[in-house]
């Protein structure tokens, strides 16, 4: 991959069980070195784009190009240059960790050497030394995530997808996740992550794609995304009632709360709107301004209509995953 390839192109992505549509022409483009999150509820199709990016799963129709490989036609160059983390761990827990990064190592064709100082690096990075020699399955959560993404990343891949990699985990282990995977971009990694941690994908995307039944409904950047909804607001505390009830009446679209003296006024968050709240208010009578933004929840509920984690299935029970793999 070079600067001009972007480590993944889609373009007019498909896929459908029977008259269950679960992608309906989704284009994406993600560039090399660079964190991509897809937001979308359950059912959104985020899974199954990456299985489909990842050559797990057929697509329908549309052009997919991986790390410069189309999937359809060169599924064993897709493989060889990326690595999955999935939803659910892909740790033997029968193992220890040094014998499941062992293993990943062996299966990634890593001659002897190599893969032992691989192992010893991928221990040593993930934090995972004084447990190294113990069953994976005396892990902690946290742990076990840090594994699995250690298996993952054992080969070098330059080219990564996460599927919900932190979900379950508590906060700090989140937070440690979220460390490694800054560490990986910065060496080159380009990341694509599902998640429906909406400060995950603040805290670590260059840009966000927002699914809602199988399209691509919005994209760009936190900030971007952000100033596309409205949910910005000037929260004005005021020292008595008759200043809140004057400014109430300037401000018909203003939410006011009489006990707690404040006004809350619409805005999109630019000095203009700002300047707009505050004309005719006496400084005498105000007590404080706060300015607040639209934030990722505004988006997600303003583009989907749902909060994040809305129940529902992308995938028919019925549907037999067997005789949609993609054969090498």
């Amino acid at each position: 991959m070079t600067a001009a390839n972007p480590a993944i192109e889609v373009s007019g992505l498909t896929k459908s069980y029977g008259d269950h549509v679960v992608l309906d022409g989704v284009d994406l483009t993600v560039p090399e070195g660079t964190v991509y999150a897809l937001l979308g509820p359950n059912g959104a199709g985020k899974t199954t784009t990456v299985n489909i990016l990842s050559t797990l799963l057929a697509p329908g129709d549309g052009e997919i190009r991986v790390a410069g490989f189309d999937v359809r036609r060169e599924p064993a160059g897709v493989r060889a240059a990326i690595g999955v983390t999935g939803q659910f761990s892909a740790i033997d827990e029968l193992l220890t960790g040094r014998e499941n990064l062992r293993l990943m190592a062996d299966l990634a064709h890593l001659d002897r050497v190599t893969a032992a100082t691989a192992v010893t690096v991928m221990l040593e990075r993930f934090d995972l030394v004084d447990a190294a020699d113990r069953r994976a399955q005396t892990y902690s959560g946290g742990m076990k995530r840090r594994l699995d993404l250690a298996m993952t990343l054992i080969a070098r891949p330059r080219l990564i997808f996460l599927d919900e990699p932190t979900a379950g985990l508590d906060p700090r282990s989140r937070r440690d996740l979220w460390a490694i995977v800054r560490e990986q971009v910065a060496d080159g990694v380009t990341v694509l992550l599902t998640t429906q941690y909406l400060e995950e994908a603040d805290q670590l995307a260059d840009r966000i794609g927002v699914l809602h039944q199988g399209r691509l409904v919005a994209e760009g950047t936190a900030a971007e995304l952000k100033r596309r909804v409205p949910g910005g607001r000037v929260s004005v505390q005021f020292t008595d009632a008759a200043g809140l009830a004057a400014a109430a009446a300037a401000h018909p679209d203003a939410t006011t709360d009489t006990e707690a003296l404040t006004l809350q006024v619409p805005s999109d968050g630019s000095v203009a709107g700002l300047r707009r709240v505050l004309d005719g208010l006496d400084d005498d009578g105000v007590a404080g301004v706060t300015v607040e933004t639209a934030d990722l929840d505004d988006v997600f509920l303003a583009l989907t209509g749902q909060a994040a984690g809305a129940p529902a299935s992308e995938t028919p029970a019925s549907e037999p995953p067997a005789s949609e793999e993609i054969s090498a």
